[in-house]
């Protein structure tokens, strides 16, 4: 199963918890060979993706979004080996709050530039997690 978005019922309950203080959405993301528009033009999923960032960027930016973490996927060392769970794109996004992530789905510019998003995307997983200190262990 491809997952490209997230269905109504699990966005009312993003929206319903809209507690004080950041988000972290953690990104995972596997782009297609070639990525085809609604129009039928064609580009490499990752020059997609690419056009995605570049247009969502001025919105990112204005409601106080950051990438605080991006990594390469070396290798996968407890998961699926079958390569199901390979991704091209890690990396975890800080929004202010809830609201703000919200708000940024709502926008024309963001809602545009999705246009590349769901052209070159295969799968992804989109994770809402609360910042918390690292503490000094595993069990923290």
């Amino acid at each position: 199963m491809d997952y490209l978005g997230f269905d109504k019922a699990t966005f009312e309950a993003f929206k319903a918890d809209d507690r004080a203080g950041p988000i972290h959405m953690l990104n995972l993301v596997k782009l297609k060979t070639t990525a085809t528009y609604e129009d039928g033009s064609t580009c490499s999923g990752a020059e997609a993706y690419a056009a995605y960032g570049r247009e969502s960027q001025p919105v990112f930016d204005r409601l106080g979004g950051r990438i605080v973490w991006r990594g390469k996927m070396e290798l996968m060392v407890i998961g699926p080996k079958d390569g199901s769970e390979a991704w091209d794109l890690c990396f975890i996004a800080e929004y202010p709050s809830p609201a703000a992530f919200v708000e940024m789905v709502y926008d024309p510019q963001y809602r545009k530039a999705m246009r590349h998003r769901q052209a070159g995307v295969q799968t992804s997983r989109l994770v809402r997690m609360m910042p918390q200190e690292a503490g000094e262990n595993f069990g923290q």
